[in-house]
């Protein structure tokens, strides 16, 4: 008995050995229940259709579970073919024979297919946003892919799994942006979608080491980690991503390895609700050759180049605003590299920038005769807001050597200046201190140091204003300075200003100055309220601090000077008179006398000068041309009349000139009044001359005709100066 028990457990246990093996390796092949699996899964899953033809039963050692197996099965879903290499229907085996199979999970291994395969599934797919991007983005690739289906007791789908590799993928990301040779694998369930191992390229950059996750509840959501490497940048296809980005025009070279993290919400419509971008990493080089060289006035030389190296970027892009941080090297036209950083942050209509860098080239500020040496590194800190229109220049501060110019709280709108609170200037030059003041902006404008440069000053008077930056002033002005200087070493003393600015525009002044010896600078302004004229006069007992700088009086020493104008908002009529002075190597007037052959004359002027009693200048100008009504120099050896106009193209001047003895020999014939005005021995005198001079800055061209008659008008001015004179 005993062996027969032995024997039967044997077997029992050999035959299960049998079964297993058998199960777990061919499996039993039969189609006994195709039609009611199939019938089942039909009825449970209305979407699914499923023909089952040769059904091999396995046993799955790893999950210690019962599968049936199937190769190229007919399934569809929504009446479209899917597919299929192969499906494990793990089903619960005492259900089955009761007829009744209660399946645990399906899994699906599908065939190989390409996308453009995938878009016939597209009519299948929802939600129409998700159609639209599959039509519209997705251009190419190849997919393997394998699904396990989850049911409940119900054979309902409750969950599912889905994975797989894709290679050779392509896609359109933005306008003019296109992915492609990109492959990742993929994990997938009804909740979260995994991408790893993501590499790629697009037309503008090449990325690696990537991963995605896509979260589908209870809102969507997609976060990647990427690298990005820039080489050989066509700055072409940026342009068309954006025609404002006209600086990408002048990129020469960028090279850069970056390592990017994105983020990204839909709402249940798939509106984005919050997006960010975040990069940080090195720029290589960066490479700007201008089309447009880089100019300012206050640069001595025009950049043609801009090149960075070696530079940390921090950047992040989100749905609040943006920030990017910069801290490497830079250089302009191939020079020396030197160090900068920048900071822009940007939230809603509002932007931050904070800039620190050192500058090595030259440049001038002729306002405070300021030049910056090219063999000295000077630094500049900046910290702005904007917003809007408005700019706010929380504070500028230059440092160069002993030199330092500090300003805070500039406001800006519209680029016209508003206000500001402070400025302190301090510079050298010689190794001795030539500028050091303040500017205060409170209920008056306070201008006061102890030193002042002016001797570039007049150079800005005959720069081009079409613009008035400062129109928004309209404030009392009060300037106190101990020392100003000004050309030729002459030194003004003890300046003092008070007056009122209307609309950017001086409308009161009186002043006053020292030269020492008993020279005065003096200058009132007064306004007619009533006919809105300004009524400008200056008077200097010396000529040289204010005229040196303007080529018409280049050579001219000595006199005494007063100036009027009436200006009548862009017109004004002015008179210019000196009395007693001379001209010494005025390269027009020596080309003039040489030219008209008055050897001696042209010697005097290009050495001891030339004496002259008077001159009285009468011009009218407007906006940008002069016209000059009347230019009459009087002198003892020499007399000149003359009359034209100018403007920022050209010169033209036209006159006669009569040495002396001539001029005394015409009018002492002159009956009755050249008797009073000449007496009867003076010399028999020269020809005098008629000239012309007309051509643009700098190569004025000069021509002469003798004549041996004076007209009457030349003739009545210097009568009429000559009876004024006694």
């Amino acid at each position: 008995m005993k062996k027969l028990i032995f024997s039967l457990i044997i077997f029992i246990l050999l035959s299960s050995l049998s079964i297993i093996i058998v199960l777990s390796t061919i499996g039993i092949e039969t189609s006994r229940f195709n039609n009611l699996i199939s019938k089942k899964i039909n009825q449970a899953n209305n979407f699914f259709e499923i023909n089952l033809e040769t059904i091999v039963y396995k046993l799955d050692l790893k999950d210690i579970s019962l599968f049936l197996n199937t190769k190229n099965p007919n399934l569809s879903y929504r009446g479209t073919l899917i597919p299929v290499q192969n499906i494990k229907v793990y089903i619960n085996f005492i259900s089955l024979i009761k007829t009744d199979p209660k399946i645990k999970k399906i899994n699906i291994v599908l065939n190989e297919l390409s996308i453009q395969e995938l878009k016939k599934f597209n009519k299948i797919i929802k939600p129409s946003n998700l159609k639209n991007f599959m039509n519209s983005r997705i251009l190419d690739g190849k997919i393997k892919s394998e699904i396990e289906v989850f049911l409940n007791q119900k054979n309902l789908v409750e969950n599912f799994i889905a994975k797989g590799s894709v290679k050779d993928f392509g896609a359109k990301l933005i306008e003019n942006v296109n992915m492609s040779n990109t492959e990742f694998s993929f994990f997938a369930d009804n909740t979260d979608i995994l991408i790893k191992n993501i590499f790629g390229e697009t037309n503008l950059f090449k990325f690696t080491e990537g991963d995605l996750r896509i979260s589908l509840s209870p809102e969507v959501t997609i976060d990647s980690n990427f690298k990005t490497n820039f080489k050989n940048l066509d700055n072409k296809k940026i342009i068309k991503l954006n025609k404002n980005m006209k600086l990408v025009e002048d990129i020469s070279d960028f090279e850069a390895n970056l390592n990017n993290t994105f983020f990204i919400n839909f709402d249940k419509t798939y509106k984005v609700k919050r997006y960010e971008l975040k990069s940080n990493g090195k720029i290589s080089k960066l490479n700007f050759d201008f089309k447009k060289h880089l100019e300012n006035p206050l640069l001595v030389e025009k950049f043609e180049k801009l090149y960075f190296v070696e530079t940390n970027i921090k950047s992040n892009f989100n749905s609040k605003g943006t920030s990017i941080y910069l801290d490497g090297s830079y250089n302009l036209n191939n020079s020396s590299f030197l160090d900068f950083k920048l900071e822009n942050v940007s939230t809603g209509k509002t932007r931050n920038v904070k800039a620190n860098f050192d500058y090595a080239h030259s440049f001038v500020f002729d306002a405070i005769n300021y030049k910056k040496p090219i063999d000295s590194v000077a630094n500049i800190d900046l910290s702005l807001k904007q917003k809007n229109k408005n700019t706010l220049i929380n504070q500028l501060i230059y440092t160069e050597g002993n030199n330092r110019m500090t300003i805070e709280g500039i406001r800006l709108k519209n680029n016209n200046f508003e206000s500001l609170n402070k400025i302190k200037i301090k510079t050298n030059k010689d190794g001795k201190i030539n500028n050091d003041f303040i500017i205060e902006y409170g209920k008056k404008i306070l201008i006061k140091g102890k030193q002042f440069d002016a001797n570039q000053l007049s150079k800005l008077f005959s720069q081009k204003n079409e613009v008035n930056l400062f129109s928004k002033i309209n404030k009392n002005i009060e300037i106190d300075f101990a020392n100003i200087f000004f050309p030729l070493s002459n030194k003004l003393k003890n300046f003092k200003l008070i007056g009122r600015i209307e609309k950017g525009k001086f409308v009161r002044i009186s002043s006053k100055g020292d030269f020492g010896d008993n020279n005065f600078l003096d200058i009132t302004m007064k306004n007619n309220n009533k006919t809105k004229k300004k009524y400008l006069e200056v008077y200097s007992d010396l000529t040289e601090p204010l005229l040196t700088e303007y080529d018409f009086f280049k050579g001219l020493s000595g006199g005494k000077l007063l100036f009027t104008s009436v200006i009548d908002k862009n017109l004004s009529s002015s008179k210019l008179k000196i009395e007693k002075f001379k001209l010494i190597n005025a390269p027009g007037l020596v080309k003039l006398l040489s030219l008209a052959d008055l050897g001696g004359l042209a010697d005097l002027a290009a050495g001891e000068g030339l004496s002259f009693d008077i001159l009285e200048v009468s011009l009218e100008k407007k906006e940008n041309f002069t016209k000059l009504n009347e230019i009459l120099a009087l002198g003892p050896s020499i007399s000149v009349l003359m009359e034209g106009y100018q403007n920022s193209d050209i010169t033209s001047l036209r006159g006669t000139l009569v040495p002396a003895k001539t001029l005394n020999k015409i009018i002492s014939k002159i009956p009755v009044i050249g008797d009073i005005v000449i007496p009867k021995e003076a010399g028999e005198g020269l020809f005098g001359i008629s000239f012309k001079m007309k051509g643009p800055p700098g190569n004025i061209k000069t021509t002469i005709n003798p004549i041996r008659t004076v007209t009457p008008r030349f003739i009545q001015k210097v009568i009429d100066r000559s009876k004024n004179t006694k």
